[in-house]
């Protein structure tokens, strides 16, 4: 998912999206470590994607107190 696709999302949608990035995350962490993970990669791919949602919700926080 790209930053110009998250910033399109309503408020719902970014908080939707928050939470099933992080039940993912957290299948991935029990899936990396008990083996049965073969792409370590994705943890790493879930991880950037919480973080981009976490920047565009803050970014909104920063710009709805400037108005």
């Amino acid at each position: 998912m790209d930053v110009q696709d998250i910033r399109k999302m309503n408020r719902e949608d970014l908080s939707k999206e928050m939470e099933d990035s992080h039940k993912e995350l957290m299948a991935l962490r029990f899936g990396a470590a008990t083996r049965q993970l073969n792409d370590t990669s994705q943890i790493s791919k879930v991880r950037k994607k919480i973080a981009r949602l976490n920047t565009v919700i803050r970014e909104r926080e920063i710009l709805g107190q400037e108005q």
